[in-house]
């Protein structure tokens, strides 16, 4: 089962649950995988402090130009939908950091004139910790690329287990390339008018993905009770409060664990799961319900 940890903004608590959350299962038995897909500011590693095994670079597909063969017709600035080529007097000018690796110019070009070459956007690292499997990504400072090093973060795990991705904030593209292949989603807020406005967002994301979500709520004892009102009117289940408590601050502070530093929390984090487990049961009873229902 692969669940997303996701969040309309940042700040909300994201990197606490998902490695509390991956190393509470890991200690009951589990085979569990965290990928830190927030490559731009990668955190979780912090926590974990995992032993890395492994570093391989990430790459896209970059074109290259093959003079001889190019004519300047302007075909493959026409067709790049990212403004990565421009065509100027007969000459083609590639930005690199543009260019998303579609292969559009590739496929378009009437005369063959490209060729598609990698380049390094990020690194990917891979190893252990605590009975976890983990792999994060980290951007090249500079680039813009970030969901393809979040695909490869993605591509370099196994689909055996329970896979947690921390998810980069917000709902733009690299959150959906991130969440777009999860099972289910665990939308992080807190109860504040920011988080309620970006909690909406999220909701609004994951909707039209399509994908089943529930809501945990850190910091749960301050603010007001907007959040938990607008999860009653949409009918969404909060199957994790995590109070306001100084001492996870300063666990957090000092780079621990809430469930090594206070161990009472570790039943919340398992009984989190279970109830993520058994929505995601349900769900699937409904489809099926509804699939055979339909086919009748």
């Amino acid at each position: 089962m692969k669940v997303a940890i996701a969040s309309g903004k940042g700040g909300t608590g994201k990197t606490t649950i998902a490695t509390n959350l991956a190393v509470t299962l890991a200690g009951k038995g589990k085979t569990v995988q965290l990928l830190d897909c927030d490559v731009e500011e990668p955190n979780c590693h912090i926590f974990l402090k995992p032993e890395i095994e492994s570093r391989i670079p990430a790459t896209v597909l970059m074109p290259e130009v093959i003079e001889e063969k190019c004519t300047g017709c302007g075909i493959c600035g026409d067709v790049c939908e990212f403004s990565a080529i421009a065509v100027v007097k007969g000459k083609v000018l590639i930005f690199p950091e543009l260019c998303h690796g579609c292969g559009a110019c590739t496929l378009f070009c009437p005369e063959d004139a490209f060729l598609e070459v990698p380049r390094e956007v990020g690194i990917i690292e891979e190893g252990k910790a605590g009975g976890v499997r983990f792999i994060h990504g980290l951007l090249n400072i500079g680039e813009l690329m970030s969901p393809a090093v979040i695909h490869s973060v993605k591509k370099a795990a196994d689909e055996t287990g329970i896979v947690i991705l921390d998810s980069p904030p917000g709902t733009s593209c690299p959150v959906i390339a991130a969440v777009k292949d999860a099972d289910y989603i665990l939308l992080v807020t807190e109860p504040t008018p920011f988080g309620l406005n970006d909690l909406e967002l999220a909701v609004g994301m994951v909707r039209t993905l399509d994908i089943p979500f529930a809501v945990a709520i850190n910091r749960s004892d301050v603010g007001n009770e907007d959040v938990k009102e607008y999860c009653k009117r949409e009918k969404i289940e909060i199957v994790l409060e995590i109070p306001n408590d100084r001492r996870i601050a300063e666990a957090y502070s000092r780079g621990e664990m809430v469930i090594h530093a206070l161990p009472e929390y570790q039943k919340t984090f398992e009984t989190c799961w279970t109830k993520i487990t058994d929505l995601h049961g349900n769900t699937l009873q409904a489809g099926q319900q509804g699939k055979t229902a339909t086919e009748s």
